[in-house]
């Protein structure tokens, strides 16, 4: 062979590999070749299998020779460079593929796509010539050239894959990749495994794509892609979440021995005003509740344990409990629940491969039932929906390993999370995700799409415009039979119509230097019009979401108001929770196209750029003493109860205020400080004792200033990274799980709003408390950390555990979760609410007052379709309302259990406690006799013997306030079958208030 031959057959093997390999660079996303495997090369100049004399087999990166004389299997081989030649401008090779090893094929290496799984070249068989042989086939065929998975231990932890409702037993999907983190940008690089080899037969309309007509059908042949069906995750993850019980382990039993003050030595101590309203009117419900810095005794510091992951500088506080929390923390791989989709960073894993954002929508039919158990009375202890499940992910070319994940723009309702291409600055694609959102867009930024799916794609259609010259779109049938819409709407002004193309059984590639958005949304069976509903809010997608509300009497309002981009014509279209549906002022623009949601039910798309929710009842009337929504205030009480609740008082106060309020935790302090002022107000107000209730607010007061001159055990910081009032005790520590996780955002709203509600009976009590020292400030903070009602605040973010989409708060702060955001008392997120109220009551401020009776409101239309069942529950599976309530409610999933335990007492207990004004509320005397009865707590309860069996007969009052109180009353009361922030005082006015307005059906014994 002549020098020249072998330049210039080397130069056109060349072009052959770079087809192959597409070596990386900063700018394209890297060719991962399979390590143990090799390109076979038929070379007749071998005698012996190695590589030839001649070098004309140009060196590549990560691919790797192996030179035979002749085939020996049915591997894919290329031909000697004596078959090269130039045709059209292409590389043409004689190959010999699968077990038609002596047939000549053509080789094309026209580069199609690429992916991070694969790259392509087609191979068309030439006919055989000889005839005695069966004909060869003529299809066109398409070869990945991929990478093995690495092979991972299996986790430890309990999981199970489902499908259609089946709960075998399997391991978790493969684990997250390996990140590294960097300490000055705070992101994570992600590594991917590499990807299994699959080969298939694509089919591509003749003609150029730019010219199809909308009934061209791209289609694609192939087995779909092995484990699609996802997993669902059983454990509970205890890291950062609370293990003990909500009560600490204290003797309550006190001395009777108390000395009275002379209250004629006190001046103006004494309510001076009423303690309950008739009306209330606030146009602006959303005002500032202070704008100063904490004070001065709260130290700062920024040396937060928790990184900021990824987090771009904003002028708003972060949030910290909100549903996109799994894009900062952990890995950056944890799924985020959007309702109806869930979204998450596909990192190079799972079934695709791919470095983009995975995208996913499951069925009930697909939810994993638990098996029941003896703390169950419904038929199964758990449901959990599927995780790990690629239906589509946005992706692009130029991403891939080391690609990096950022987020910006962090607000209650909204953030945007954008991916970098190795080695780049800006995103190549930013996805902007809303609660509710219709359509799941990325916005990409002059790179490559790349469509994938893990699931498989069977066929793409191209159907045309939506929205004229701007708004483009393809129907995508997957493997699993469902149909998903994707709409693409370019930015570039010479975009050529219909330039996405089908290139393997996963993968639909668009052109290159691509600016613009594409949305996908998923067409649910059975709805004739969904695609017409689609089409109508195509090419438009929220940003942000702006909420403003108003009091009028007894009537509260809240909008949600998205700001959004696209054509202005053009509504969105937002999903709706089944208590939304409920409250909509209007019903214009409700539609039918409906999409099961993983833990709220059914979820209804509405075309509309802002909702107006009404609640008609709100609860102004409810103030310190025991409530009914039939009866109203029951401040008055017959002379018996009286007389048992001075009694029971002068014991309680007789106890060690000081040592309860201070036991090492915000929490218990908080509960203590509540139980206190709980038993003074009823003794002053109920009771008519002031010399008694006096006595105790003294005492009260000692105990809270304690906490107001930050000298508790363990003190309130300021944390300047993240932007809130934490205990200091896990930076002591280490222990994430310290007082509940409080320093990781931890049940903040349970900690804080016993404070609040005793910080507004000492102010009632003693308006001059109000403008002693820092008191009210040091308050104050404390309702901006949880409840905070602006969004520009210097120091504290908006709403940070009540979420306005949800309808009820969450608990779980900065801690990664697989199943998303969770919250395992209904109780006390009301009791957070219920003690803002208060607060502003007490301090004249009636935006908060009248901010918190709406949040009331619409905590008890939310919990009793998402965490309090009764037997016509048509929202949560039938499968699980039989056990009355949630348990634990993740985004994801449902668990009958506690953090603490799993006794019938902790599970159904935590959902009651602390029994206060605001339970006749939520707790309805149709959901506490079902209750009741389903866990025969007539006979359980007495078995007890501990506070949890005050926790039950309190509860009892809503349907038999006769026999609770007959409990409470009894001569030798044991003070051990309270909880820690109970008090027998308050049971006494609770249970006889309750019998005196004939609440509840009084049919129990």
């Amino acid at each position: 062979m002549t020098t020249d031959r072998r330049r210039t057959l080397r130069a056109l093997h060349a072009l052959v590999l770079i087809a192959l390999s597409q070596v990386p660079t900063t700018s394209a996303r890297p060719h991962r070749v399979i390590q143990t495997t090799t390109i076979r090369v038929l070379d007749p100049n071998c005698s012996l299998e190695g590589r030839p004399p001649a070098p004309i087999w140009p060196s590549v990166p990560g691919i790797e020779y192996t030179f035979v004389p002749r085939p020996t299997s049915s591997e894919l081989y290329l031909w000697n460079p004596e078959a090269y030649q130039i045709e059209d401008g292409q590389v043409q090779v004689s190959a010999a593929v699968s077990t038609e090893v002596t047939g000549v094929t053509s080789l094309s290496s026209t580069f199609l796509s690429s992916s991070e799984v694969t790259r392509f070249y087609t191979y068309t068989p030439v006919p055989r010539q000889d005839t005695s042989k069966p004909p060869m086939s003529t299809s066109t065929t398409t070869i990945f050239v991929t990478a093995s998975p690495i092979s991972t231990a299996v986790p430890s932890s309990t999981s199970t894959s489902a499908s259609a409702g089946t709960t075998p037993n399997v391991p978790l999907p493969a684990p997250l990749p390996t990140s590294t983190t960097s300490a000055g940008a705070g992101t994570s690089t992600s590594t991917a495994a590499p990807a299994p080899v699959q080969s298939y037969t694509t089919s591509v309309p003749e003609g150029l794509l730019t010219s199809l007509t909308t009934s061209e059908v791209q289609t694609v042949t192939a087995a779909p892609p092995e484990n699609t069906t996802g997993a669902v995750h059983t454990p509970l993850e205890t890291s950062g979440n609370p293990t003990k019980q909500p009560f600490p382990s204290l003797s309550l039993n006190g001395s009777t021995s108390l000395s009275l003050i002379n209250t004629e030595t006190l001046s103006g101590v004494g309510p001076t005003a009423k303690p309950h309203i008739t009306s209330i009117s606030a146009a602006n419900i959303f005002q500032p509740i202070a704008s100063d810095a904490p004070p001065a005794q709260i130290q700062s510091r920024a040396d937060h344990p928790v990184p900021r992951l990824g987090i771009q500088q904003q002028q708003q506080r972060l949030q910290t409990n909100k549903f996109y929390g799994n894009f900062y923390l952990g890995g950056q791989t944890g799924a985020t629940w959007t309702h109806p989709y869930s979204v998450s960073w596909s990192a190079g894993q799972r079934q695709t491969y791919s470095f983009g954002l995975a995208i996913s929508h499951v069925e009930l039919s697909q939810a994993s039932f638990g098996q029941k158990t003896s703390s169950d009375a419904g038929d199964s202890a758990y449901f959990a929906n599927l995780l790990g499940i690629q239906s589509l992910v946005l992706s692009a070319i130029e991403l891939g390993n080391g690609t990096t994940l950022t987020t910006d723009s962090l607000e209650a309702f909204s953030v945007n999370v954008n991916l970098i291409p190795a080695g780049g600055t800006l995103p190549a694609v930013t996805f902007p995700l809303c609660q509710g959102m219709g359509f799941v867009t990325g916005s990409y930024n002059s790179v490559t799409p790349l469509i994938e799916s893990g699931i498989g794609i069977e066929s793409v259609t191209y159907a045309g415009a939506v929205v004229k010259g701007t708004t483009f779109k393809y129907r995508a049938l997957l493997s699993s039979g469902v149909t998903w819409l994707i709409y693409v709407t370019p930015r570039n002004t010479g975009y050529q119509e219909n330039s996405f193309t089908l290139v393997s059984p996963v993968s639909i590639q668009g052109p290159p230097g691509f600016g613009g958005y594409i949305q996908i949304a998923k067409v649910p069976t059975n709805v004739t019009d969904a695609e017409d509903v689609y089409d109508g809010s195509a090419g438009v997608y929220p940003t942000s979401i702006d909420i403003s509300g108003s009091v009028a009497g007894t009537e509260g309002t809240y909008t949600l108001s998205w700001t959004k981009e696209g054509p202005a014509g053009q509504p969105l279209l937002m999903f709706a929770l089944p208590h939304h549906l409920e409250s909509l002022a209007s019903t214009d623009g409700v539609t039918d196209v409906m999409l099961q949601t993983t833990t709220k039910g059914v979820a209804t798309a509405v075309q509309a750029d802002s909702w107006t929710l009404v609640e008609p009842d709100l609860p102004i009337g409810m103030a310190f003493n025991p409530w009914s929504p039939t009866g109203g205030d029951l401040g008055t009480l017959p002379l018996d109860a009286i007389e048992a609740i001075n009694a029971a008082g002068t014991t309680e106060l007789a106890q060690d205020m000081a040592a309860q309020t201070n036991v090492g935790s915000m929490y218990y302090d908080g509960k203590a400080l509540a139980k206190f002022a709980a038993i003074v107000y009823v003794i002053h107000d109920m009771a008519h004792n002031v010399t008694l209730a006096l006595t105790g607010l003294q005492e009260l007061q000692n105990a809270f200033a304690l906490h107001v001159d930050n000298m508790q055990k363990f003190p309130l910081v300021y944390d300047t990274a993240w932007g809130g009032a934490t205990s200091i005790s896990t930076y002591l520590s280490g222990n994430s799980g310290d007082d509940f996780g409080n320093t990781y955002y931890n049940d903040h709203h349970f900690h804080y709003g016993y404070f609040l509600y005793a910080a507004a009976v000492i102010g009632y009590l003693d308006p001059t408390w109000l403008d002693t020292g820092t008191s009210k400030a040091w308050v104050n903070m404390l309702a901006r950390d949880y409840a905070n009602s602006v969004t520009d605040d210097t120091y504290f973010p908006f709403s940070r555990s009540f979420d306005w989409y949800h309808g009820h708060s969450w608990a779980q702060g900065v801690v990664s979760s697989a199943d998303g955001k969770n919250q395992e008392s209904s109780s006390e997120d009301t009791m957070a609410s219920y003690g803002l109220k208060m607060w502003g009551k007490v301090i004249n401020d009636k935006n908060m007052e009248a901010r918190g009776n709406l949040m009331l409101a619409v905590q008890a239309r939310s919990l009793q379709h998402y965490y309090l069942y009764t037997d016509d529950n048509t929202v949560e599976p039938a499968q699980f309302i039989g056990n009355k309530v949630s348990g634990i409610l993740f985004e994801n999933k449902i668990h009958h259990t506690t953090y603490f335990g799993s006794n019938i007492e902790y599970i159904q207990g935590i959902h009651m406690l602390p029994l206060m004004p605001f339970s006749t509320l939520i707790r309805t005397p149709t959901f506490v006799q079902q209750e009741w009865d389903a866990y025969g707590f007539a006979t359980y309860a007495p078995t007890l013997g501990s506070g949890w069996e005050g926790v039950l007969m309190a509860n009892l009052a809503i349907i038999d306030p006769e026999t609770s109180y007959a409990f409470f009353s009894r001569t030798e009361f044991d003070y051990g079958l309270l909880d820690g922030g109970a008090s027998r005082t308050w049971y006494l006015a609770w249970s006889a208030a309750l019998r005196q307005g004939s609440y509840g059906s009084n049919t129990k014994s």
